[in-house]
């Protein structure tokens, strides 16, 4: 009787062996064939009715599409200088910002690093037809909106109101975005506003097709923002056709794709072939997209370009 309870015992003790055995193997598979979840892509933007908006929601549209290993999505930002933070910090992986909100020179391991430069920010100075702004000295004593907190386009308009001696309380400073900008101007609550974005900008085409503008001239003060802040800024045409409004000369700099820094080579390597091979679909969501080109897009001094993206460039010779 005794054998014959330890054969019993020792063949349940097998079989519950078997059985871990067997769990601990399904688990294992079980683990192996888990997919591995998607890359997040999150591009930092800027006003919903700003060029880096449309051209980051059809560059993320792209990255969806082919690359099937990553999502991307877009982040409503104040602009330029949010984007950079939010790029260096992590808090996103790609971004748009116009160059002089970079610092001058870059020391160490840059937490960003850029894809390419992509198109030419252009600054305008709009007010309504028949007001009192003409140039930039009218602006003095008056409400103006400088942008939004963390954007490019208070980096830009607070050195242009410095140049032209309206510094401190020269003008009385408002801080809005671009849509903020356009319901306040409408209203008469300011003369004026800055905002820096390239050709067209939706949000002013919309004001101009529903009201009188102007568009100040801003061609003077392109030689004394070089001389003091450096030579990233140009003078670039607002032709006529662009907003029905008569055409004038303002003060440009260029713009940049950037990426964090850590982000692994193959991927930005990718995400740069995408960036200039849908050159075409990228100028249908805005026209400024159009005009990149890999010539031009690996001049992105003082940022160093990814080394996954310049790889791509070496490998295309441009």
């Amino acid at each position: 009787m005794h054998r014959v309870s330890r054969t019993s015992s020792s063949r349940t003790g097998l079989a519950a062996l078997w059985t871990v055995l067997l769990i601990a193997n399904l688990a294992i598979a079980s683990c192996r064939d888990t997919p591995t979840p998607p890359t997040a892509i999150r591009i930092a933007t800027g006003s919903p009715t700003a060029v880096y908006y449309a051209f980051g929601q059809s560059l993320a549209a792209i990255l969806n599409r082919e690359l099937p290993d990553v999502r991307a999505s877009v982040v409503v930002t104040a602009a330029s200088a949010e984007n950079v933070q939010l790029v260096g910090s992590g808090g996103a992986e790609l971004g748009f910002t116009q160059a002089d909100v970079l610092p001058t020179s870059t020391t160490g391991s840059p937490a960003v690093a850029a894809v390419a430069r992509v198109y030419d920010d252009q600054l305008h100075l709009v007010t309504t037809s028949g007001g009192p702004v003409r140039t930039v000295a009218d602006l003095r004593g008056r409400r103006v909106s400088v942008g939004a907190p963390g954007s490019g386009t208070e980096i830009t308009a607070t050195r242009l109101l410095e140049v032209a001696r309206l510094g401190g309380d020269g003008v009385r400073r408002e801080r809005l975005g671009l849509d903020d900008s356009v319901k306040a101007l409408r209203s008469g609550r300011i003369d004026a506003f800055f905002f820096s974005g390239g050709l067209p900008v939706r949000g002013i085409e919309e004001l101009a097709d529903a009201s009188a503008i102007r568009i100040v001239d801003l061609s003077e003060w392109t030689e004394p923002l070089r001389s003091r802040y450096g030579q990233v800024y140009v003078s670039r045409d607002i032709p006529r056709s662009v907003y029905g409004v008569d055409a004038v000369t303002t003060v440009a700099n260029p713009n940049y794709l950037i990426v964090r820094a850590g982000l692994p080579q193959p991927l930005v390597r990718e995400v740069t072939r995408l960036l200039m091979d849908r050159r075409a679909e990228l100028a249908a969501a805005h026209p400024a997209a159009g005009r990149m080109s890999p010539r031009s897009a690996i001049v992105t001094a003082p940022l160093p370009l990814h080394p996954g993206a310049a790889a791509w460039y070496r490998a295309t010779k441009p």
